[in-house]
């Protein structure tokens, strides 16, 4: 009797790390720039939704592509080589990555993008509506500028959002005559804040008080405007920014900031969101097209300005 209870104990366990091995999940995680804090709070959100799922048995390979889209595409290309489960891109300019996505596919690896536009290869893009936080925002800071001055207008045309971004103020631009664009720069994504730092000083060295506001593509960059500005004396500019990290949101509340708005964008959950279509799609197999309500997935991101930013800290 006892040998016999022995054996259904042994079985048992067997059975239970079969189960175990069943849910165990390779996924390479690309970064497009792991230093920025867009990434990290994605990243942070999956995380959380790990521990809070019990999901030790997912192994997590991180890959930063240092703001390249080519060191993206070879990360990708690792990847797949490697044979994972399955692979999340962040943040990335995906013009480059064809011939890695169809490796990935032809070794039928699902892919699935966080904030990096939809392209052939990719199962969805969780992200926000690049086109209407850009509109929100814009329109407030020419409002807030009563419609004339001079606009610094920085750029970054290297990532689908920040273009999109900018491709909206520079329409909404045509329909305000009095606004004049002291200077325009594309950032350097590979070094973005240095960049924007380096940048504003030569701006502030060349325009001084003629600057009467600066359009910033996300916050980061808006912060290091701030820095400059504020390093120069110079106050009564309006600075905005796009994504609505904590950082920036304190920096929106503060009475006497430069800084007038940001867009709350909701990064953590995406982080979570693209842990649940993972669960769904690669380990309990579900059909793609019976769990994503679309390629392109809309998440809400509202406007912060010094009115309601309390509600968002």
């Amino acid at each position: 009797m006892k040998n016999r209870f022995a054996g259904i104990v042994t079985a048992c366990s067997m059975l239970a790390l079969t189960a175990g091995a069943a849910q165990a999940l390779e996924l390479a995680w690309v970064h497009a720039n792991a230093a920025a804090q867009s990434e990290q709070r994605v990243k942070a959100g999956f995380d959380a939704w790990l521990a809070e799922t019990g999901k030790s048995d997912w192994n997590v390979s991180l890959l930063d592509s240092g703001g390249s889209g080519e060191a993206t595409a070879s990360n990708i290309q690792d990847a797949a080589s490697r044979g994972v489960d399955v692979i999340v891109i962040t943040m990335a300019d995906l013009r480059a990555s064809r011939a890695a996505l169809d490796a990935a596919k032809a070794a039928n690896i699902p892919v699935f993008a966080v904030d990096s536009g939809y392209t052939d290869g990719v199962l969805v893009d969780i992200t926000t509506n690049n086109w209407a936080m850009s509109s929100d925002v814009s329109v407030y800071l020419l409002d807030q500028l009563g419609g004339t001055g001079n606009l610094v207008f920085l750029r970054m045309a290297e990532h689908h959002g920040t273009r999109k971004r900018g491709d909206v103020m520079e329409t909404v631009l045509k329909e305000y005559p009095d606004v004049k664009v002291l200077a325009e720069h594309n950032i350097d994504y590979t070094a973005f804040f240095e960049d924007t730092n380096k940048t504003m000083e030569d701006y502030v060295a060349r325009f001084g008080t003629e600057i009467n506001a600066v359009w910033a593509p996300w916050d980061e960059p808006a912060q290091a405007v701030v820095n400059v500005l504020n390093a120069n004396g110079l106050k009564d500019v309006k600075v905005i920014g796009i994504d609505g990290h904590p950082q920036a949101i304190a920096e929106v509340c503060k009475p006497d900031s430069q800084m007038i708005a940001t867009v709350s964008q909701p990064f953590e959950k995406m982080g979570v969101q693209v842990g649940e279509w993972i669960q769904e799609i690669v380990v309990d197999k579900k059909a793609a097209d019976d769990v994503l309500p679309a390629k392109t997935v809309y998440m809400d991101a509202p406007l912060v300005t010094k009115r309601n930013c309390k509600d968002f800290m």
